[in-house]
């Protein structure tokens, strides 16, 4: 008996001593062949892109190219990018990494986590991703914009600042001083680590290359800080790749997102904040009127010229009756950040889903009534709503009321009620 326990024994050392050796000989081999993959974590301010010239599409363009990843990682959960479903804010992914992974040969990899509409409805009181009939003035779901001068001057590498991010430290530390209020920063703690558990199986995928995670930067220090225990990740701040030059980033902006940030800043509720950099807008208009010359340039000029004080109302009015007379109806925008089609509005505009004529016919009525010429503002839009389904209409009328203010005298939209 004590013979057999001695052998039995004896070959457990045997087999652990094996074991060991073979665990000794792989870690040697890594050594010897190291393959971790380099990780950098693009922290984004969500749509920033549309109003600051030195975090412009072409800035973040211009790094992609300039790191060359063999994987992108979104925001995105895996199920919703298979449908093409993506987030309304994140211009950052559907206006330059899917244009850019269309071209070159790059993985697009989603890695966000969410709750399901149920938990979202059992918590907040409705689905996350589908905004009210009406969008409201303020709040959630309202229209973007950014009024914080700021803004204007954000950079592609802001959040490798840790000024920016400790803010985020202390909010993922702190609980709230009733547990019943804690859920939002429990949900930001899980979220983010099944974010990490998604981005270390990219990793792994892709051992030995680069990959690159553009993701909002209130994510990032956590992934940071989780990954950063993974042995066979390199984490690499975006700034120590280099920053791309000015020059290079105007040179990679294509027509498409020139229009974005002129339909932005000119035609949605960027406009109103007078937060705006005119300067670089004016550059952007040109680029357009250079090498796409049509309608939609000659609508972006006039407002521009309005909202810059160099056209009268009656001289807009002109110009956009000329518009609507001239402009085929068919004519679509390069860009509109549109996500529900069967909607009048985008998250960027609570008119951005028409067409050129029809968009020219909003301004008409809006440079209208600010003159004073309320009965033809409201023929105008009459007009307009004929042309739109039942839906769209209502939704014209409303956000007519809230953004479209009125001259000298009022008047109440009529027709579909």
């Amino acid at each position: 008996m004590l013979r057999r326990t001695a052998i039995a024994i004896s070959m457990v050392w045997v087999l652990a001593g094996t074991a060991g050796s073979a665990r000794a000989q792989d870690g040697a081999t890594q050594k010897a062949h190291p393959a971790r993959t380099r990780v950098v974590i693009l922290g984004v301010d969500h749509s920033t892109q549309l109003v600051s010239r030195s975090n412009e599409a072409g800035m973040l363009t211009v790094f992609i190219e300039k790191l060359r990843p063999a994987a992108i990682c979104i925001e995105r959960t895996p199920e919703l990018t298979e449908r093409r479903d993506f987030y309304e804010f994140t211009y950052e992914v559907q206006g330059i990494v899917l244009p850019y992974v269309a071209t070159h040969p790059t993985d697009l990899c989603p890695v966000d986590w969410m709750p399901t509409v149920g938990d979202q409805q059992l918590v907040f009181g409705s689905d996350l991703d589908q905004p009210p009939e009406i969008r409201p003035k303020s709040g959630f779901q309202t229209f973007m914009s950014f009024p914080d001068t700021n803004t204007l001057r954000s950079d592609i590498f802001a959040a490798d600042d840790s000024a920016m991010t400790n803010p985020i430290r202390r909010h993922a530390n702190t609980p709230a001083s009733h547990a019943d209020q804690d859920f939002p920063r429990r949900l930001y703690l899980y979220r983010t680590f099944m974010q990490s558990r998604h981005i270390r199986a990219v990793a792994k995928a892709h051992r030995g290359q680069t990959v690159l995670v553009v993701i909002g930067y209130f994510h990032k220090p956590d992934l940071e800080n989780i990954l950063s225990q993974d042995s066979t990740i390199e984490l690499v701040n975006p700034s120590a790749i280099g920053h791309p030059t000015q020059q290079d980033a105007d040179r990679a902006m294509t027509v498409s997102q020139h229009v974005a940030v002129l339909s932005f800043n000119l035609l949605g509720r960027q406009a109103d904040t007078r937060n705006v950099d005119w300067a670089w807008v004016e550059q952007n208009l040109a680029a357009v009127e250079r090498t796409a010359p049509s309608a939609e340039a000659r609508l972006f000029r006039t407002r521009l010229d309005q909202l810059t004080g160099k056209l009268s109302a009656s001289g807009a009015i002109t110009r956009y009756q000329s518009l609507v007379n001239e402009t085929s109806v068919e004519l679509q925008f390069d860009w509109t950040g549109v996500k529900d089609d069967a909607r009048l509005d985008s998250y960027f505009d609570p008119f951005g889903n028409l067409t050129v004529r029809q968009r020219a016919m909003v301004e008409l009525a809006r440079a209208q009534r600010a003159s004073g010429a309320s009965n033809d503002a409201t023929k105008t839009l009459d007009r307009l709503a004929g042309e739109l389904g039942a839906r769209k209409a209502r939704q014209l009328y409303a956000y007519v009321s809230d953004y479209l203010p009125m001259g000298n005298s009022a008047t109440t939209p009529h027709g579909i009620q």
